[in-house]
């Protein structure tokens, strides 16, 4: 497996609100570990709750007694999202802080995904297909046919999440499980990623790279290339 990551501020934001995290090596009964969350809130808030949120789930990850990795992301995410609702309530300059969260491992072939929000994971092969679910405004109004997908992309709402770290009391993360093929690329970003670039052109950028690390330097270039409106962030693993 080869795994290579960036996060970068972009061009009009003055502060990084985003955090990753990636590890080849085993984290507690993980054999590897990829994050990323992009924070909300005024001030330093976004940047803290990502921070924090990404520390907490690692090391709770770390010291966890389960064997079942899908419960043991599952508590991790539940027991981050009370701290951060606490956390909260410590200064007015945390008022409303949280963040997106996209939790990520691969275990014999196989990828195991936790999301909260609108990051994204994605398989590239043959195509490119988003496995994750935003959880937004405007991806609901896509599924219940009230707005198609390419009006969905600039729609003036289409930053409104509906499910964040920190948002409320309890939290619930979408959960899937992918068999992977080998080769298969798996790019998990924030909206600072999938906001400024389509799809098709984020697959041809990969396809077209010659190896990770290029891939990634180049995704983040054209992110900034087409405005660098928000942070940027982006893991790329091989299935190798």
């Amino acid at each position: 497996m080869k795994a290579y990551a960036i996060t970068d501020t972009g061009i009009v934001r003055n502060i990084n609100q985003d955090y990753i995290y990636y590890s080849l090596e085993s984290i507690g009964c993980l054999p590897n570990l990829f994050i990323v969350a992009d924070g909300m809130g005024g001030h330093k808030a976004g940047d803290i709750a990502s921070k924090y949120t990404v520390k907490g789930i690692v090391e709770k990850i770390s010291v966890s007694a389960g064997k079942e990795p899908i419960s043991v992301i599952n508590t991790a995410i539940e027991q981050v999202n009370k701290e951060i609702v606490n956390k909260a309530k410590e200064s007015e300059d945390f008022t409303g802080m949280g963040t997106t969260l996209v939790v990520s491992t691969i275990i014999d072939g196989s990828l195991k995904v936790a999301n909260v929000g609108d990051s994204r994971l994605y398989i590239i092969n043959s195509d490119i297909l988003q496995i994750t679910r935003d959880h937004s405004l405007v991806e609901e109004m896509v599924s219940m046919g009230k707005l198609d997908r390419e009006a969905a992309r600039t729609h003036k709402r289409k930053n409104v999440i509906t499910r964040a770290i920190g948002g409320e009391a309890q939290v619930e993360a979408e959960m899937f499980s992918v068999e992977l093929k080998p080769l298969d690329i798996v790019l998990m970003c924030s909206d600072g990623l999938s906001n400024m670039i389509e799809d098709s052109e984020i697959y041809k950028i990969v396809k077209n790279s010659a190896n990770l690390q290029e891939a990634v330097l180049e995704l983040v270039n054209t992110a900034n290339h087409n405005g660098g409106k928000d942070n940027i962030s982006v893991i790329l693993i091989q299935n190798v």
